[in-house]
């Protein structure tokens, strides 16, 4: 099965030009590692509301799989995961708890991430840290069990 996928960077600064968006392209990267097809890109400041529009409309292009980055860290502006909570289906505490779990090993601040995965209709959304390393390896953490959460989701038979 081919997951069609979604990136959306949540970032004050790189939505008005001030840098350049590098977490994306990071994301995009891994994804084509792993075999998924992106389809939608997108960059939004730090507002609930761009977030939330954002997603909607790469779950309206087709997108399974929705990685977004930025955002999750504990400063005032830091709303993606509350963002994607109010509109989510459920959360799926397990993509977080690893997520965080493996990232310890590599950082101490990785008890300050609140990276998590939800289901929003029929589409996996995972918020993932800003920094393009950190996103990188976070995906790399879960990446293993999206395949079959998104065909569950996709109501795709499966062999277990």
């Amino acid at each position: 099965m081919q997951i069609v996928c979604g990136i959306v960077t949540v970032s004050d600064r790189a939505s008005q030009g001030v840098y350049e968006d590098l977490g994306g392209p990071a994301l995009k990267s891994a994804a084509a590692g792993y075999g998924w097809q992106v389809v939608a890109e997108g960059i939004v400041p730090d507002d609930r509301t761009e977030i939330q529009r954002a997603i909607r409309t790469q779950i309206n292009q087709g997108c399974q799989l929705i990685l977004t980055t930025g955002g999750t860290g504990v400063a005032r502006r830091d709303v993606t995961p509350e963002s994607v909570l109010e509109i989510a289906d459920r959360e799926i505490p397990g993509f977080g708890e690893a997520m965080r779990m493996k990232s310890l090993a590599i950082t101490p601040n990785a008890v300050l991430s609140r990276s998590l995965g939800a289901v929003i209709g029929q589409t996996l959304v995972l918020c993932l840290p800003g920094k393009p390393a950190g996103a990188v390896e976070c995906l790399g953490f879960v990446a293993g069990a999206i395949p079959h959460c998104v065909k569950v989701l996709q109501e795709v038979p499966t062999s277990c």
